[in-house]
């Protein structure tokens, strides 16, 4: 393949000419690796202390999650364990196995533990920018290459020597700075986002339990709720059996017992219909408008009863299958044991269409919201594909001597 002038072909792909390849290892003024290390070796005990123990728990894509269950040590821990010197702000964690490939900037300058199946590079800023190796290391294309060179059948791993071999594409410094910020720069609206979609879940959540209810009535509406056993506002009936060879290609949604999975030529029950799960996943409940098949992993309901369908869907929602669940291997609902349970509900259809409409507006919300992620995800994977291979340049490069 002819490579266009100013590029030139390299063992990890085609980049600018004045752009250089590298290994994991030169462009690291070190790469800290403790994995193997526990407080028993050492004698020592966790707790004691407040520094914590990062593992591959903490590590996900792109960030550091300080909610995932981690170890603390003392100062007598940290001194015995991290010999090799300090981490600091900006330095790169990357998790060799279980799972493979997450990668993270350590976001500030307070002490931290190197602990499980993570090892911790710290780039030497004369050669690289820590923010730009980590677009690269999260690139597709990296990953793809660790891919490559991992090993084991059941968890997937990378040999810390394997991988400070791995070469990467090195731009100039200046040209390294400017990807990382425009990248860096889609990051922040995905966290923002991110941060947006969660408060918008919990005021959902928290409209649900106020009038699903009755803790909250909307205006114009009063007089008591009605107590009904489930069986008597939407009973369940099992669905039906569609094994994977019979499945054949149609607009109708095949609803297993986590969801809409595939579509079908044919369909069984007219819509709008409600959906949950009988057998696997149990509690997940699924709204369709139209004509469907329900799986027989799943419950369908099979009469609204003058039981206004959204208002159900929203109902069985916040309902908790999961309190009904037999069997400790594949868990298993008993549609007997839902019918038997009580719950008041509004004794009016009205009642019933008003809430279903606020909660109906809010779930629109959300899915706009979820809808902008999904493009500005897709923005970033482009942006990332132009940027770190060089095809687009966000900085002129300077003509070479005469």
């Amino acid at each position: 393949m002819e490579v266009r002038p100013g590029y030139k072909q390299t063992e990890v792909g085609v980049i600018p000419e004045d752009w250089e390849t590298d290994s994991m290892l030169r462009i690291s003024r070190q790469i800290m690796d403790y994995r193997g290390r526990t407080p028993k070796k050492l004698g020592m005990d966790w707790g004691g202390g407040d520094i914590p123990a990062l593992s591959a728990g903490n590590v996900k894509m792109g960030y550091v999650d300080f909610d995932a269950e981690c170890y603390f040590g003392s100062e007598a821990l940290y001194s015995r364990w991290m010999t090799r010197g300090d981490i600091a702000k900006d330095d790169i964690l990357f998790t060799t196995e279980a799972p493979l490939g997450n990668v993270a900037l350590i976001p500030d300058d307070r002490k931290y533990i190197l602990s499980q199946r993570t090892i911790l590079l710290q780039i030497n800023k004369e050669r690289a920018s820590s923010r730009f190796i980590l677009q690269m290391l999260l690139s597709d294309g990296f990953q793809r290459i660790l891919e490559d060179y991992s090993s084991g059948s059941t968890a997937k791993g990378i040999q810390r020597k394997k991988f400070e071999q791995l070469s990467i594409a090195i731009p100039p410094l200046p040209e390294q700075r400017a990807i990382a910020s425009a990248l860096s720069d889609v990051d922040a609206l995905l966290t923002s986002l991110d941060s947006l979609i969660a408060k918008k879940r919990d005021l959902k959540q928290a409209a649900m339990q106020q009038l699903l209810t009755g803790q909250t009535r909307l205006p114009g509406f009063e007089g008591d709720w009605a107590v009904r056993r489930l069986g008597d506002i939407a009973p369940l009936q099992r669905g039906f059996d569609l094994p994977n060879p019979n499945l054949r290609s149609g607009p109708y949604p095949v609803v297993y017992s986590n969801g809409v999975l595939n579509h079908h030529a044919s369909y069984q029950v007219e819509g709008p219909g409600v959906v949950t799960g009988r057998s696997g996943t149990i509690g997940k409940v699924t709204y369709v408008e139209g004509a469907y098949w329900p799986h027989n992993t799943a419950l369908w309901v099979t009469n609204f009863k003058n039981n206004n369908p959204r208002f159900v869907f929203y109902l069985y929602s916040h309902i908790d299958f999961g309190r009904f669940a037999t069997g400790s291997g594949v868990p298993t609902l008993n549609r007997n044991d839902v019918h038997s349970f009580t719950v008041a509900i509004p004794a009016t259809n009205e009642e019933q269409t008003a809430i279903a409409a606020v909660l109906s507006d809010m779930d629109a919300e959300l899915t706009v919201l979820e809808a902008r992620r999904e493009k500005t995800r897709l923005l970033k994977q482009g942006m990332m594909q132009e940027l770190l291979t060089g095809k687009t340049r966000l900085i002129t490069p300077e003509p070479a001597d005469a």
